[in-house]
């Protein structure tokens, strides 16, 4: 299968996972009657660290929805598009590390604030709601399940988009360009320059 076809597979996923998880945590609320008409409701809102993670889970599917129709128009073109620059697949790896950790922050912030809500604080005076709000908790529980589901396979979607971009360069000089792979005249014209030096 190709390495392509691969991410693009991987990409779905994650997307899935990521719009799964911010719909789990974004549509979780409930509302418990205390006392005769005193209802106090349960809400993602209420959490800073909650309402954090359906913005960067939103942000981070937006981001591999890009990224599928690049795997789709790559996959689907005759012509040889296969062939980016190094520059893109720089820009690429750098966007893919930057979204998993954002991704994985999210997620392990969301955690904290959620065991704090599972456990509370008896010295901060803090009470905790799991107790009372339990179809709430185990809602977030599952959304950030899959949340750090989908943060194994953005790590997978970097570790390709490694190897996409190193394959690029020679593997016994640091960071030179293999010279079947260069495509940029700027990088032609410096390496014909540098080894013009080289000769004299």
């Amino acid at each position: 299968m190709d390495i392509v076809r691969i991410e693009f597979l991987l990409r779905l996923f994650a997307t899935l996972l990521l719009v799964l998880t911010a719909c789990l945590v974004g549509f979780d609320s409930q509302t418990k009657v205390v006392f005769l008409t005193v209802h106090i409701k349960a809400n993602f809102k209420y959490l800073d660290a909650l309402c954090v993670l359906v913005w960067i889970d939103a942000a981070a599917a937006s981001y591999n929805v890009l990224q599928l129709l690049r795997c789709f128009f790559i996959t689907t073109s005759k012509g040889d598009i296969k062939q980016f620059s190094h520059k893109n697949y720089w820009f690429f790896f750098l966007l893919d590390q930057a979204i998993v950790y954002i991704v994985f922050a999210a997620n392990s912030a969301a955690i904290e604030a959620s065991v704090i809500a599972l456990i509370g604080i008896k010295s901060l005076q803090w009470m905790k709601i799991c107790n009372r709000f339990t179809r709430f908790c185990i809602q977030i529980g599952a959304a950030l399940i899959l949340g750090y589901l989908a943060v194994l396979i953005l790590f997978l979607i970097s570790s390709i988009s490694a190897f996409q971009l190193f394959r690029h360069y020679s593997p016994k000089h640091f960071l030179k360009l293999k010279t079947k792979l260069i495509d940029d005249p700027y990088i032609v014209h410096q390496n014909v320059l540098q080894n013009d030096l080289q000769n004299n």
